[in-house]
């Protein structure tokens, strides 16, 4: 009869690196990886694991000898629960420092790619309260913490108003400040579940697939715009105006107030009604001038300020001379096409989601810019040899793909295209590495700029310009 093997334990590990999606890296006794979840590089520490595999352990540090020096104090109250902001015991200056290491690492090492002298990465002026938008949940069961389980008594009252809790879907942790916004955004959000309380709403339950209230999106822009939109399962139209009033009355910066009612499974809102309660049906970005118009359902940039560098860095490596055909690639609602048109002949620009493009239109004709064309289809069956004859070869290449990165068939048009140069803008440097270890037989990194879009978190973006070999 086989028995179950028993987790391994570890002590006095010394935490030495960074790695992959926030993990730190210790070495076990017998030379494998440990990855830890909740250490800094730089402790020692007691290691507990919870999962072994063939050439590495992953586990939790259970006692800490020795507290490291790049650690500092976390701002929120619920660093360790919430499953955000996870860098937020690492001093700022070591966390830019890990995520330029992580992307020079994954393209020397997955993409054997020779890198130009390495300029340090941006890092963000705002290092809290720098999102443009928030989605907060529900829950008429909060998720209980050790000590209040252990206490073994009536905790009275469960509603939440906040996150999922990593790995579970139906537990919500309430939140009472979160870091991430700027103002008015926790006072909104305060202020909603304090009124639903007090009036008897029913929050969702997620398992019984019931109650009014689902979740609560704050999106706020640079214009000083503000975006409340309220999502209902069960439609009490006496409670929902009451609460949409009050709402409208507090807070009379809102700009757009909207609401969703939402009767289905998942609380998904690209296939719902968006409904305008009072103000306009939508808010403003600004940059350089140029007015982009953001709906409920609408992607942007969520650090607007640090979006503004990544597309000036993208114009930067573009260095256009106002005769080139630019295409964007994956253009989203078709920020970047905009931002760099005026230094170009003509953008074309192509993305897959059909009301990303009527945005990107809609935002191109509200800026008066006529030298940008768009397109809807997926990369791999638009981006071909017939649609090169009809809209002309392109001159430069600017591509921002999703976290999966280019498909191969995309990367071998671009090369058949063989354009001069090729600026790419990637948020997984990890698929952006094998993207061009696909292209570095005909071209060369010949700039390399990584930006800090998201500071007390792993993620990073990364501009690589390509130039012919």
């Amino acid at each position: 009869m086989s028995r179950r093997k028993k987790k391994q334990a570890f002590t006095n590990l010394e935490v030495i690196d960074a790695g992959a999606k926030g993990k730190t890296i210790a070495k076990a006794p017998d030379g494998k990886v440990v990855f830890l979840t909740n250490a800094v590089p730089g402790d020692i520490v007691d290691v507990q694991t919870f999962k072994k595999r063939k050439a590495y352990y992953e586990g939790k540090a259970t006692v800490f000898h020795k507290l490291s020096n790049k650690r500092t104090t976390p701002a929120c109250e619920h660093y360790g629960t919430c499953g955000g902001c996870k860098w937020q015991d690492m001093a700022y200056e070591h966390q830019l420092f890990y995520k330029q290491k992580e992307v020079v690492n994954n393209l020397t090492r997955i993409g054997h790619i020779a890198l130009p002298e390495i300029t340090p990465i941006l890092g963000s002026a705002e290092q809290y309260f720098y999102r443009n938008k928030m989605e907060f949940s529900f829950s008429d069961s909060r998720w209980l913490t050790l000590e209040e389980i252990q206490l073994d008594e009536d905790l009275g009252d469960r509603n939440a108003l906040g996150f999922h809790i990593p790995g579970m879907w139906d537990k919500i942790l309430d939140v009472k400040k979160c870091h991430l916004q700027a103002d008015p955004s926790n006072a909104i959000r305060n202020a909603v579940k304090e009124f639903a309380l007090a009036h008897d709403m029913a929050f969702f339950n997620t398992r019984n697939q019931t109650g009014t209230l689902r979740t609560l999106m704050i999106r706020t822009s640079s214009t000083s715009d503000i975006m409340v939109v309220v999502q209902f399962f069960e439609d009490e139209e006496s409670k929902r105006i009451m609460l949409l009033d009050y709402i409208s009355e507090t807070f009379p910066e809102i700009s757009s107030l909207q609401y969703i009612i939402n009767g289905k499974a998942n609380d998904t809102i690209y296939d719902q009604d968006v409904i305008c309660y009072k103000g306009e049906d939508h808010i403003f970005e600004e940059m350089e001038g140029l007015k982009f118009k953001i709906n409920a359902k609408s992607f942007y940039q969520t650090n607007s300020s640090q979006a503004y560098e990544l597309y000036k860095i993208t114009r930067d490596f573009a260095s256009l001379s106002g005769n080139e055909l630019v295409y964007d690639l994956y253009t989203g609602t078709g920020t970047i096409a905009q931002f760099v048109a005026k230094k170009a002949k003509k953008v074309v620009g192509i993305e897959a989601v059909p009301d990303a493009i009527i945005a990107a239109k809609t935002n191109a004709k509200l800026n008066n810019i006529e030298n940008v064309d768009f397109y809807v289809g997926d990369m791999r069956n638009v981006f071909n040899d017939a649609f090169i004859k009809t809209h002309g070869q392109p001159d430069v290449i600017i591509t921002d793909p999703p976290r999966d990165g280019m498909h191969k068939d995309v990367v071998n048009q671009i090369l058949n295209i063989a354009p001069n140069k090729i600026v790419y803008v990637s948020c997984n440097s990890a698929t952006q590495a094998r993207d061009l270890a696909l292209m570095d037989e005909f071209y060369k990194v010949t700039k390399l700029q990584s930006v800090d879009m998201f500071p007390q978190t792993f993620h990073v973006e990364n501009v690589v310009l390509l130039e012919r070999r």
